[in-house]
């Protein structure tokens, strides 16, 4: 799809330190930075935990649970930040003194998503006493009501939205509750799960725990290498407060103050540990951990995460790297199919829908999300992909993947055509940019009727243009690797807070494709030689011979290769010009 490439509007930067070069002041002004407050990423600047809705009394009931011995059992989710939520409990249950808890995380394709009446089942069957939600639980009504009937207690933490209903269960502690007044709405699940860990620690310390038990009273600080992988896996915002979390946790990890499960991650994903960036969570370490949820269990992706010795670690990780590439196989496959799907009812540019549903039961429940996504990449439009899921007494439910584009609140829109056909979907959540729901084979047609026509009063004209927003053009002075450099150093980047993109016209020297389908080159400007790559492109159209000058939207990068560092341009979008 054709885009449009639009620059930020400059703003003011008198507020910002006088020592920052213009363009950087420029690039933080534009992402809401308005004073030097905000660039202050120590620990002591993050938000207290005080005002977190359910808070006190979660940390009540767990410390009189491990206090009693009782049987703590964890419910994760089956993605990054459920693995690291999961692990996080773990961990820091264990250093706070408690000797009885285990974890489970539901397999998606027997169990659905969080704390089902099933799982509650299996929970007791572990002999919970308490049950201890991460990343889950604020919309699993009948799971927290099995719970309660088996005799457990159960912790609600999660930070997705909630729904008209709330859970009966004991303590709720999730930023976007009724009532709740933590300045941050973003944090991940680890991040919600962290939190109580360090509450409990302080709650412990007042009564004299850690002294009376003969415990060194443990630095939660040790946790924040979890906290920052699953915070930018999750794709949540990246506010002040997660900013600080995960810079935090990237400067652990680069001083070599990490797990051996991370460490191992980060060596199969080909990173090195010392020059970690935010990215490489999102599209190096986060990706293998998935895998293990997409396609298999992700206890080994947990299990990876504790992991005490670092060859043991080395042999799970290196499962969990076979794991992804045979989900990049299955993804492949699949947006090929998908593509072709469009194909058949002629979508084109001038005649797209404004929302997208596609459902073929062959396809793998645990991809769907990501070949969702490539699709509203591709196309700019709010897109949900279904594949098979269980057969019911009312026949088979199909369960979709949504995700949307900037405008669109797709949680909000799901719960509006709940509103309008209450029989139709059968239970959804997430978030503005991404979600879930499931609902009966034989209604799909008209869910995608509905689906589109509601997305189309919901969106004008403007959200369907695909813009590439860059922070303008650089000067040939700027293209440097010190500045490149500087330019990572003065993240994290990531969701709602993006790694600096610039557009210039390059005359273009040479094109070649490499690895099937990436677009590498050699550009000029202003007589200065730079490389460039662009991933994935359109092979129908790239190597274009005719085209002499580019217009690309980019990102600077260090290439590293045989020890040697250069200038690189990650290209984000290229026209001819």
């Amino acid at each position: 799809m054709q885009k449009i490439i639009s620059r930020r509007p400059n703003v003011d930067t008198s507020a910002l330190p006088l020592h920052l070069p213009d363009i950087l002041k420029q690039i933080y002004a534009a992402r809401g930075v308005s004073n030097s407050e905000e660039l202050e990423l120590s620990i002591q600047s993050m938000l207290k935990p005080n005002t977190l809705k359910g808070m006190d009394e979660a940390c009540r009931l767990l410390f009189a649970a491990i206090k009693n011995k009782q049987r703590i059992i964890i419910v994760g989710d089956f993605d990054a930040d459920g693995a690291t939520s999961s692990a996080l409990m773990m961990q820091g249950l264990s250093l706070l003194g408690s000797s009885n808890h285990d974890f489970i995380v539901p397999n998606r394709f027997e169990y659905g998503y969080g704390l089902t009446p099933e799982i509650s089942d299996m929970a007791k069957q572990a002999g919970a006493d308490v049950i201890v939600t991460v990343d889950n639980g604020i919309s699993c009504i009948a799971g927290v009501a099995r719970a309660k009937e088996l005799g457990c207690m159960v912790i609600v933490t999660d930070h997705h939205l909630p729904g008209m209903e709330q859970p009966a269960a004991d303590a709720i502690v999730n930023p976007n509750q009724n009532g709740c007044e933590f300045a941050s709405k973003a944090l991940a699940g680890v991040g919600v799960a962290f939190y109580l860990m360090a509450s409990l620690r302080q709650v412990m310390r007042q009564h004299n725990w850690f002294a009376e038990n003969a415990l060194v009273e443990p630095n939660m600080g040790q946790l924040l290498d979890l906290v920052a992988l699953g915070t930018v896996a999750d794709v949540v915002s990246l506010d002040k407060n997660n900013r600080i979390l995960v810079d935090q946790g990237l400067k652990r990890i680069r001083a070599g103050a990490t797990r051996p499960g991370i460490q191992a991650l980060i060596e199969v994903s080909g990173k090195q540990q010392h020059k970690l960036v935010a990215s490489d969570f999102g599209f190096g370490l986060g990706p293998r951990i998935n895998a293990a949820g997409r396609l298999d269990d992700m206890a080994l992706g947990i299990k990876c995460l504790l992991a005490n010795d670092l060859n043991l670690a080395r042999v799970m990780a290196k499962d969990l790297d076979d794991l992804n590439k045979t989900r990049r196989e299955i993804e492949s496959g699949m947006q090929a199919e998908a593509e072709q799907v469009l194909k058949s009812v002629n979508f084109s540019e001038s005649n797209l829908p404004s929302a997208i549903a596609l459902y073929q039961e062959d396809w793998h429940q645990g991809v769907i999300g990501i070949v969702a996504g490539r699709l509203k990449e591709k196309f700019h439009r709010p897109t949900i992909v279904f594949a098979k899921g269980a057969q019911t007494p009312q026949g088979i439910e199909v369960k979709g993947s949504a995700r949307s584009i900037p405008g669109l609140h797709i949680r909000d829109l799901l719960e509006h055509i709940d509103s309008q056909h209450p029989t139709l979907i059968k239970k959804f959540g997430g978030h503005a940019m991404a979600a879930g729901l499931s609902i009966d084979e034989l209604d799909f047609d008209e869910f995608s009727t509905l689906f589109n026509q509601y997305a189309e009063q919901w969106l004008n004209e403007e959200m369907l243009e695909g813009k590439i927003l860059t922070d303008g053009e650089l000067d040939k002075s700027a293209f440097t690797l010190e500045f490149a450099q500087l330019l990572k150093e003065s993240g994290p980047w990531g969701q709602n807070f993006p790694e600096p993109v610039f557009d210039n016209h390059f005359k273009l020297i040479q094109q070649r494709i490499v690895g099937e389908k990436h677009l590498k080159m050699i550009v000029e400007i202003d007589g200065l030689a730079i490389d460039a790559i662009a991933f994935n492109v359109d092979v129908q159209q790239w190597p274009n011979h005719q085209c002499q000058w580019l217009h690309l939207a980019y990102k600077l990068d260090v290439n590293e290769f045989r020890g040697k560092q250069s200038l690189q341009l990650l290209v984000d979008y290229l026209q001819p010009a």
